[in-house]
């Protein structure tokens, strides 16, 4: 406000003009209330004083409200203040009320509506921009060319038939103008149509005031029915764009967590395959290691088959001692005999165990619709590895068929050696142990991580998955049968072997066990995983559902929004087409009316050149003229009269057309959505 105040004083000062006080005192007020309103009300502003406020209010102020009324502004005057208001961007509203602008003013504020983009609200009440046409057409040029302006007062502005035309053609293309006040202007029937026209093109008036203008109920009538249609027209397109909005979030929603959901399940399968390289690498590893182990305890076994040869000289003398040790050989059979059958029960109950778990497992298998890919990894890899034990197995079955003939001759000898050889197998068959653990741990933390991965490659091994069934259950019939027959094989060198050779082998069972248990428990965790898919799949399934719901109801909006729009165009025209109609029945009339007026100034011509020729019958003519004229005013009234009539059956006839299109079917279409 201050800055405002020493802008005028500043302003006045450099033109040499002395401020008004009641300038003054009113922007002091404003400064203390410390408002956006300016109010110069009742204020007689000279043409300086208005030139000084002009160049003022070319700098963006802090006013947003403007009051100017019945400030007595001169044309000039009104002139330069709203010239200096053309480029300004933060006065919203507008008060010219009472400052009798005429035909200059008018000029000047078409002006100022074709180049303000900031003013909503404009108060022109008490002046008279209506009395020179050609100054209100300008002023109407400029509403049509604005983009911003809201709301228009124009009460008491002396507005005839003549400017209310020229106003609906500004209407017909200013698409902005929401209030419109005409009160207390001179319209006429004329000018009444005119504005009913212009609404049938203009969709954004939704308040029309038309009282004081001569104006037929009926057309105010039509042109309230207009104006409520705009309003309804405007709520229903507000909701219809608020739904869509709303509509078309959820959408963006759903197709950025989507996009989340994909850029996550790409980067657990990048995860997955860099795990399984690194999976495969430690694998090829510990197949390295144990290769070097079974070497070694091959290069020890030929150690001891070259120790035993040596010791074959010592054997005459440990004969003696062979009789003891075959009474000890004698017991410890009859306690391997005891631990066989014990070996054997256990064997059994482990097999039935096998067995049920293997069906569970098969059953299970047959539902693991999105893990098959992983599993298929998994069990090439435990066939790598039974093999691998196979030949293990296999070797060392050959190693104790080849061994146990020299090993009954030499068993006393080789004890201590073999004890020996038992703490160094053990102790590696540990690490075996320690190694198989750390392995089995790195491909459960493997298959936990590559389970979110799972998703997005459910789809494409759903045609694998029947092949893959059957070459696993295949797989692992063979491996049952080789398994078989490998525990029958070790069952027959068990029974010719020593304790500590049964050990050992025991030892690789139990390897193979847990070998077993950790494929059960990757299998149940897969299953676990194969759940948490279903569920995700299922929700997946139900969002796009909803999104496909969404879609369609946006079409069908969509579909009736253009369907209404075709209708009203439809009954637009039909109503244009019957207006045209009177139209051409009101000029038709209008022609009739032109060849009485014709007659009448035959008539009157004739008259004169009786006048001309017979002066001197005039006084006895006089009353004959009399007659005559008096006819002529009655026949005028009559045609004054046909004129109403015609006119009040022109605006019957519009408004029954204006009630059949509110009531017909698009005016029940249109009503739900009020």
């Amino acid at each position: 406000m201050e800055d405002f105040r020493r802008i005028y004083l500043r302003l006045c000062k450099e033109g040499g003009v002395e401020p008004q006080e009641g300038v003054v005192a009113q922007l002091q007020e404003s400064r203390s209330a410390q408002g956006s309103r300016l109010d110069l009300s009742g204020l007689s502003l000279s043409a300086d004083t208005c030139s000084v406020l002009a160049k003022a209010f070319h700098k963006d102020t802090v006013f947003t409200e403007v009051s100017l009324s019945d400030c007595m502004l001169s044309e000039e005057g009104a002139r330069v203040l709203l010239s200096g208001l053309f480029d300004n961007t933060t006065v919203k509203v507008l008060d010219l009320k009472g400052n009798n602008l005429r035909s200059s003013g008018a000029e000047v504020l078409g002006q100022f509506l074709a180049q303000n983009k900031t003013l909503h609200r404009l108060v022109l009440e008490w002046n008279a921009l209506g009395v020179w046409d050609e100054a209100f057409s300008l002023f109407c040029s400029g509403l049509a060319s604005n983009c911003v302006l809201t709301q228009l007062d124009l009460r008491n502005n002396q507005i005839n038939h003549h400017g209310a035309s020229e106003l609906a053609l500004a209407l017909k293309r200013n698409s902005t103008l929401e209030v419109l006040d005409l009160r207390w202007n001179n319209i006429g029937l004329l000018g009444g149509r005119s504005m009913l026209e212009a609404l049938q093109n203009n969709k954004s008036i939704v308040q029309l005031e038309m009282a004081g203008n001569n104006i037929p109920s009926d057309t105010l009538k039509a042109l309230e029915q207009a104006t409520g249609h705009n309003s309804d027209r405007r709520s229903t397109l507000r909701e219809s764009r608020s739904r869509t909005q709303v509509l078309s979030k959820e959408i963006q929603t759903l197709k950025e967590e989507k996009g989340r959901q994909f850029l996550s399940l790409m980067e657990t399968i990048d995860r997955q395959r860099d795990e399984m390289g690194r999976s495969s690498r430690s694998t090829s590893i510990q197949i390295g290691q144990l290769q070097e182990a079974l070497n070694e305890r091959k290069s020890a076994v030929n150690s001891l088959t070259a120790k035993l040869q040596m010791t074959e000289a010592a054997l005459a003398l440990s004969e003696q001692k062979n009789q003891n040790m075959g009474e000890l050989l004698s017991r410890l059979k009859a306690e391997k005999e005891e631990q066989r059958e014990q070996h054997s029960k256990e064997r059994k109950k482990e097999h039935e165990d096998a067995v049920l778990r293997q069906g569970k497992l098969l059953r299970d298998i047959q539902n693991l619709t999105e893990t098959n890919g992983q599993l298929k990894n998994n069990v090439e890899e435990m066939e790598r590895r039974c093999k691998s034990q196979q030949q293990l197995i296999f070797e060392l079955k050959q190693e104790l068929t080849t061994s146990t003939a020299e090993l009954k001759l030499r068993l006393a000898q080789a004890e201590d050696r073999l004890e020996s050889e038992k703490r160094r197998s053990k102790q590696a068959l540990d690490d075996m142990d320690s190694l198989r653990q750390k392995e089995v741990e790195h491909i459960n933390r493997h298959l936990e991580e590559s389970e979110r991965a799972l998703q997005d490659r459910i789809f494409k091994l759903e045609g694998q998955r029947i092949q893959l069934e059957e070459e696993l259950s295949k797989a692992k019939a063979a491996f049952v049968s080789e398994r078989a027959q490998a525990e029958e094989e070790l069952g027959r060198v068990r029974a010719q072997v020593r304790l500590e050779e049964q050990e050992h082998v025991s030892s690789l069972e139990e390897k193979l066990r847990s070998v077993r248990s950790s494929l059960q428990e990757v299998q149940l965790h897969c299953s676990q995983q194969k759940q948490t898919i279903s569920e995700l799949q299922a929700k997946n399934s139900q969002q796009s559902i909803e999104m496909d719901g969404l879609r369609r109801r946006i079409e069908e909006l969509q579909q009736e929004l253009c369907r209404k729009d075709q209708e009203k165009v439809a009954e637009v025209s039909r109503v244009r087409v019957e207006l045209q109609e009177q139209i051409g029945h009101l000029q038709a009339e209008r022609t009739a009316q032109g060849a009485l007026k014709e007659k009448i100034n035959a008539l009157e011509r004739e008259l004169k050149v009786l006048n001309s020729n017979h002066r001197e019958t005039l006084l006895d003519k006089e009353s004959e003229m009399s007659s005559m004229l008096e006819k002529l005013r009655l026949k005028e009234a009559e045609i004054h009269r046909m004129r109403e009539d015609e006119a009040n059956r022109a605006s019957y006839l519009q408004s029954a057309v204006l009630s059949y299109i509110h009531g017909s079917p698009l005016g029940h279409h249109s009503s739900p959505q009020k």
